[in-house]
């Protein structure tokens, strides 16, 4: 015996809806992008920021975890 199937009962209305994208969504990842672009073609710019004592143990911690 075939299982039924079920259909909606009205179609989905697309006169309502708003697909513009609000400015950040697309400045906030190309910005993220150019960032990291620069960063990679010229590493020398990227400057280790000051931070406590024990963050910086901690990060180097992580970071000879991750070589290993």
């Amino acid at each position: 015996m075939s299982a039924r199937t079920h259909t909606r009962p009205h179609p989905a209305l697309r006169g309502d809806v708003d697909s513009r994208l609000p400015w950040w969504a697309l400045a906030l990842p190309t910005l993220a992008f150019v960032t990291l672009l620069a960063l990679i073609l010229n590493p020398a710019d990227a400057h280790v920021a000051t931070a406590e004592p024990g963050i910086t143990h901690l990060l180097e911690r992580a970071q000879q975890l991750i070589t290993r």
